[in-house]
């Protein structure tokens, strides 16, 4: 073994020492899963991050969720279009009723989507919503919605959890206090970083417990005060939890989409033979492989290739550093090297994969200006424009307008996420026509054209799309990962 490969090992021991000393036995009947932050709120019609959506799926039921090729699929009720611009949506009959009690009807989905469609309430769904001219409920089971125009991908937007009116109206505290009708029911939130649900079905207790520090999480596994945790750990304290013989492993491949994006009014990224250079400089095997652990495939757009929408035959832009130069040469003036600012985040294991892309962008003539910050700070310079290069990942992506949101010239924020400024008149065209088509096998070829635009054009250089990683104690069983990395296999899980 090397020095380098003894250091986690090491670090492991000690810390399983401090904690067999510290640490206090946990019950045996509260199942505990690990994760690296906390919700931020608990209210669907506010939350963004992944953590908190991933928790509300679990809390609420929405009238719509999607199959494995990312298609819209009935969940609270069916649906039939009854022209282009009127859906009715019928609530089922076997569904659950609100944690509270009363039976959930068409006036609470109305109230729910009402409240995200009022620009005072400031809801960050509003926008994906707008179409939405106005909402009928001609009977406790029927909902109707009237749209402002033709959208063919329009049930695949109605995913928000319902929350019961009169709660709406009371102003009740959602965000802490969740009222829904999902699998899960809301017990406590003691702290910030602990939270507590119990299982309707069996009434199995739930605690959800945020460890930053994914080797302190990891060592709180090995020692039993969680049982189980998916995602954010290195892929080489993934390999050494592989060893441990009291916890099981199970990996996923995974959709959610890694790239470096660019502000397109910059005079150096803003030139597409850059991007393009970028993009051949890149040895995307060689990061998966040893970096990743094997443990992602390289991307070649937002939506994977078996999605519905996807391209499974778009070309991957191929490691090729003399190609990378050749592209340089007719930007780069008196033979200067480029200068980037990079920007990401400051967790670990972004700064170390941010690093490896600064030397290997080095190894064809690009100089790097590396800067990390704070998960905040990072992600508001972000939305505000204020980057030349930065790297992120699209989490969830369900529905193709995902290229609308990002790529539209009429999509800067606060209007999208067009956070680069975007503009390509072709792109734009298609989007528009996009909008205004019916069938889903012609709107499918027309999104796999636009795909073809963007791979050309490179607004985004594709990464990979990482895997994901479950990982419990031996007696943990049922628990199915997902392709977006959602809780929703804690609906089955059983200790045995």
């Amino acid at each position: 073994m090397t020095p380098r490969a003894g250091i986690l090992p090491r670090l492991l021991i000690v810390l399983l020492a401090l904690c067999l000393i510290s640490c206090s036995k946990p019950e045996a009947d509260v199942l505990r899963f690990g994760l690296s932050s906390a919700p931020v709120t608990l209210d669907p019609r506010f939350a963004t991050d992944a953590t908190s959506e991933r928790i509300n799926r679990l809390l609420y039921d929405r009238l719509v969720d999607f199959n494995e090729a990312s298609q819209p699929v009935p969940a609270l009720a069916h649906w039939q279009p009854l022209s282009p611009t009127h859906y009715r949506f019928t609530l089922d009959a076997g569904r659950r009723p609100f944690h509270h009690g009363r039976a959930l009807t068409a006036q609470d989905v109305r109230a729910t989507y009402e409240f995200i469609l009022l620009a005072d309430n400031g809801s960050p769904h509003r926008s994906s919503l707008s179409l939405i001219e106005h909402i009928e409920t001609p009977d406790p089971q029927t909902v109707d919605f009237h749209l402002s125009r033709p959208d063919p991908l329009f049930p695949g937007y109605l995913v928000i959890g319902i929350l019961p009116a009169e709660l709406m109206a009371k102003k009740h505290p959602f965000n802490s206090e969740p009222v829904g009708s999902g699998p899960f029911r809301f017990v406590a939130w003691p702290e910030e970083g602990r939270l507590q649900l119990v299982r309707g079905v069996d009434r199995q207790a739930f605690e959800f417990l945020r460890v930053m520090d994914p080797t302190v999480r990891s060592l709180k596994l090995i020692r039993g005060e969680i049982d189980m945790l998916e995602n954010n750990l290195p892929p080489e304290l993934i390999t050494y939890l592989e060893g441990i013989k009291t916890l099981t492993v199970e990996r996923h491949p995974g959709s959610n989409f890694s790239y470096l994006g660019f502000n397109m009014q910059d005079p150096v990224v803003g030139r597409r033979e850059v991007r393009q250079a970028i993009a051949h400089a890149l040895d995307r095997d060689a990061i998966i492989r040893y970096v990743l652990g094997g443990a992602a495939h390289p991307a070649t757009s937002i939506l994977p290739p078996q999605h519905w929408a996807g391209d499974p035959d778009l070309p991957l832009y191929a490691y090729d550093p003399a190609r990378a130069r050749q592209l340089l040469g007719q930007v780069v003036v008196n033979g200067q090297p480029l200068h980037i600012t990079y920007k990401t985040s400051n967790d670990p294991f972004r700064v170390r994969l941010a690093t490896i892309i600064q030397q290997q962008l080095a190894e064809v003539g690009i100089e790097v200006d590396l800067r990390s910050y704070d998960w905040g700070t990072f992600y508001g310079d972000i939305k505000n424009g204020h980057f030349q290069m930065f790297s992120l990942a699209w989490v969830g992506i369900k529905t193709p307008d995902i290229f609308r949101y990002a790529f539209h010239g009429a999509s800067v924020p606060p209007n999208g996420a067009n956070r680069g400024r975007y503009t390509n008149q072709a792109v734009d065209s298609l989007l528009d026509a996009i909008q205004n088509q019916q069938d889903l096998t012609e709107l499918a070829s027309n999104y796999r054209a636009l795909q073809q635009l963007i791979n050309e054009d490179l607004p985004y250089v594709p990464l990979w799309y990482e895997d994901h990683v479950f990982i419990a104690r031996q007696g943990i069983h049922g628990y199915e990962i997902s392709a977006d990395g959602n809780y929703d296999g804690l609906i089955t899980v059983r200790r045995y």
